[in-house]
């Protein structure tokens, strides 16, 4: 066994190494290589100080993003309203994020482990989507509508389990998203899963995201449709009533769905929206930043389907388009 523990540790060196190697020249990335906390010689990365977090999980399920700095935010902010800008520079640690957002599946693993009741579950609703909902459902719950997105149904029942309601099921959907978890739900997954298990900072989430490129809308790039194929799941045709599903999906689709970014991660943008551990403005707030928008983004209203596009939600609410994925702090650099 110490020797399997020795051999993992030597893998995570080497990971890291080529990491640190491989998006220092693709990626323009600005290392403090007076600080020891990168070294580089004659085109070798080196580590030092570093920190072996929980392997078994982080190497299977886990991209490894590595320190240095970036560059969050945008000089171009879209959504004003949202403060998707300025741009900024700074220094984020290595770390670990999830390749895929969380799914059914593995949300269900973590509820028969330790019998968790959600948020949804507790107070016996949450909100769902007009276009799951029959007319004669859309009539019966038609004084349970959000205000300002009256597109949004608080219906009884609604939880990751029934994502529409009483009566539906996920028997079909493991591989997709987790859905109807809050803030709170999903720092408990995540504590669950790996020792220091956390979701990761709007920063980290971004960085992730953006996969090594500076100033692109996209994951991928400035293109939604590269060569005229889909890449993320969002609303087709006009919202709020009609989706033409050109993507594949009217609602989620599996967690690794549609092509990875260059760290090797599904689904940044679109599919769900995501929770991060930020707070949206202060910590005087219950408000926390979520990112990605989901598959009911369009762009003539929700274009937050975007790197440095950004949204909120209090720290209790539970929708059919919100999920996470969990990050690890790697070590010390």
């Amino acid at each position: 066994m110490k020797m399997a523990r020795y051999l993992k540790i030597i893998l995570l060196c080497s990971t890291l190494a080529f990491s640190l190697c491989s998006v220092s020249a693709s990626c323009d990335l600005d290392n403090d290589r007076d600080s020891n906390k990168v070294k580089s010689s004659e085109g070798q990365c080196g580590i030092n100080d570093f920190d072996v977090p929980d392997l078994d999980v982080a190497f299977g399920e886990m991209a490894l993003i590595p320190g240095g700095h970036y560059t969050v935010g945008t000089d171009e902010p879209i959504i004003m309203a949202d403060m998707e800008g300025p741009s900024r520079n700074l220094y984020l640690k290595t770390f670990f994020i999830d390749k895929h957002a969380v799914s059914n599946e593995d949300y269900g693993k973590f509820v028969a482990d330790t019998g968790y009741e959600t948020e949804a579950e507790y107070y016996g609703d949450s909100f769902v989507f007009q276009i799951f909902l029959s007319r004669e459902r859309q009539y019966r719950y038609e004084k349970v509508r959000a205000v300002e997105a009256p597109w949004w149904f608080k219906l009884p029942g609604a939880n990751w389990q029934q994502p529409e309601g009483r009566g539906s099921n996920i028997k079909e959907r493991m591989s997709h998203p987790v859905v109807h978890v809050s803030w709170h739900d999903a720092v408990a997954y995540c504590k669950w899963k790996v020792n220091g298990g956390r979701l990761p900072t709007e920063a980290e989430w971004e960085t992730a995201c953006r996969g090594g490129k500076k100033n692109k809308l996209y994951p991928w790039g400035n293109k939604l449709m590269p060569k005229g194929k889909h890449w993320t799941n969002i609303w087709q045709g006009s919202f709020p009533r009609e989706n033409t599903a050109a993507d594949g999906y009217i609602g989620t689709s599996p967690v690794d769905e549609y092509p990875a970014n260059y760290y090797g991660l599904h689904n940044m943008v679109g599919n769900v929206w995501e929770w991060t551990d930020d707070h949206w403005i202060d910590n005087t707030t219950s408000a926390r930043v979520k990112k990605g928008g989901s598959y009911l983004c369009h762009k003539k209203f929700c274009f937050r389907y975007r790197c440095a596009a950004r949204s909120h939600n209090t720290a209790d609410s539970t929708a059919g388009n919100l999920g996470f994925r969990c990050a690890l702090s790697a070590g010390k650099f």
